[in-house]
């Protein structure tokens, strides 16, 4: 048999014909997965050079760089091992520093196509624009051209170092002035704090963390005035924490510190409903448990599955639960008496599990999250999504969301560790933040976004923790970190 003429870019390394190729590649299903690379190749008849795509060989990878293949092991089997997933998170990595170089710099390139300050500021004086269009759509802009800048946090306690012990969680207050905190101690659990902020006629912010050492040794995985104690991933208790900790009013009147023994609880609520004020509820496996703080009366509504998301309306004392199953159900606390299911006032379906559930202030709205990555907004009345935000990804975390309704923003932090902002309105994505921090499961960031963090002269922005560091991301792209202007006085 005659041997074929090979071109001059296929005499390197074992090699197969097209069909053959064709057919492997159907095999393995390398034709949709596989990534397309091109290499240069040079003839000696010419000397001009021509592009081709390199070929995938099942087993192997091509690295454009080096301009070779390289071996694919199935697993951790080599003293040097190349697998897909350390190609994947070669990628990874090289896109978050992509990002992390671009937001540097600032963005000009508007959230949405001919949106710009100037040109919304000149149709709200021809009287095209209304104000309250005007107002949300110079916040989307703003949110696009917010740069990250880290914070130093002063510890209370000269003895502890507060900047060394890893964030599991940060939760604002209603005014986001202070804001909850939940770390990693170094002999095990976590503990609980309080960083208060404090903002500069210039615009910079200061934090200042006061450590509760009382509540110490416990994992936390949700705080709503009411803590669930217990590891991220796995059911945990109840417990009340102090209300005087976390309220922006009433300083001078003690808490309520009661810790009830709820076992396998997934999640809890607060109720702020004038008639239930006291009231909370509890997400258990196949559970639903509503108590009095006060009295300790107790109701126990049996479900089918596990309840893993929950939250009150105000205006009505209605609680929206989302489970594993995915259905999202609704039950009001004025309907007690009932035995049967007839207590689910609403009943609606997403399709995998439900991880957050937030009620708008317009309550015929509800926002819901699922560990498809989906996030539908639902109309509560015909019980059908209206709205969708692409974009978000989860496979299996349990991940909040984060609304901030005056400002027209939705907020949530992918497994990924991307954080993703949304016009609330018509769904469009406006902007996707890394993490300053490389992407792991352990390591996924924690935000919080504040109309006017600091205080009353604060501007917005959003805040941002993420193993030991904490970032802000301000509205004000004139800001300047408080340790820049004070070295500058003592060049001075």
């Amino acid at each position: 048999m005659k041997k074929r003429n090979w071109p001059q870019s296929r005499r390197y390394g074992r090699y197969i014909n097209d069909r053959e190729r064709s057919a492997g590649d159907e095999q393995y299903g390398l034709n949709d997965a596989g990534p397309s690379h091109r290499a240069s190749t040079c003839t000696s008849s010419s000397s001009s050079s021509t592009s081709s795509v390199a070929p995938e060989l099942p087993g192997f990878y091509f690295d454009p760089e080096k301009n070779r293949y390289f071996r694919l092991l199935p697993g951790h089997n080599n003293c040097n091992p190349l697998t897909m997933e350390q190609l994947r998170e070669k990628e990874r990595e090289k896109k978050r520093h992509k990002m992390l170089a671009e937001d540097e710099n600032p963005r000009k390139i508007s959230p949405k196509p001919g949106l710009n300050t100037s040109l919304l500021l000149q149709k709200r004086h021809l009287g095209i624009l209304p104000e309250r269009s005007y107002s949300r759509l110079i916040h989307e802009v703003k949110v696009s051209g917010m740069r990250r800048h880290k914070l130093e946090i002063q510890s209370t306690d000269s003895s502890n170092d507060s900047n060394t012990d890893n964030f599991r969680l940060i939760v604002g207050d209603s005014a986001c002035e202070r804001v909850f905190t939940v770390n990693d101690v170094s002999h095990g659990g976590c503990k609980y704090g309080i960083m208060n902020f404090s903002s500069s006629s210039q615009g910079s912010l200061s934090v200042e963390m006061c450590d509760n050492l009382y509540f110490t040794n416990r994992k936390v995985g949700e705080y709503h005035q009411l803590c669930l104690v217990g590891a991220a991933d796995t059911p945990g208790c109840v417990s009340l924490l102090p209300a005087s900790l976390f309220s922006n009013s009433n300083q001078d009147q003690p808490g309520m510190l009661c810790s009830f023994k709820i076992s396998t609880a997934w999640s809890c609520a607060w109720c702020l409903n004038p008639q239930f004020d006291k009231t909370f509820s509890t997400g258990l496996s196949r559970r639903v448990i509503v108590k009095d703080a006060e009295t300790g009366r107790t109701q126990v509504y049996n479900v089918g599955t596990d309840v893993l998301a929950q939250h009150f309306a105000l205006r009505v004392p209605v609680l929206f639960n989302g489970c594993r199953s995915g259905e999202i159900f609704s039950m009001d606390l004025r309907q007690r008496g009932r035995r049967d299911h007839s207590w689910k006032a609403k009943r609606f379906h997403q399709e995998s599990a439900v991880t957050s559930v937030r009620v708008l202030q317009d309550e015929n709205y509800l926002l819901a999250a699922d560990m498809l990555g989906q996030i539908k907004l639902w109309d509560v009345r015909v019980t059908k999504p209206v709205q969708e935000y692409k974009g978000h990804h989860n496979e299996h975390a349990y991940l909040p969301l984060h609304v901030n309704e005056p400002e027209g923003l939705l907020f949530a932090v992918g497994q990924d560790c991307y954080t993703r902002i949304w016009s609330l309105k018509d769904g469009h994505l406006l902007r996707t933040i890394p993490s300053p921090h490389p992407a792991a499961n352990d390591m996924i960031p924690s935000v919080v976004f504040s109309s006017n963090l600091g205080g009353c002269r604060g501007l917005p922005g959003l805040l941002m923790a993420v193993k030991h560091d904490l970032y802000y991301f301000p509205y004000n792209t004139d800001y300047q970190e408080i340790t820049q202007k004070q070295s500058c006085r003592v060049l001075s």
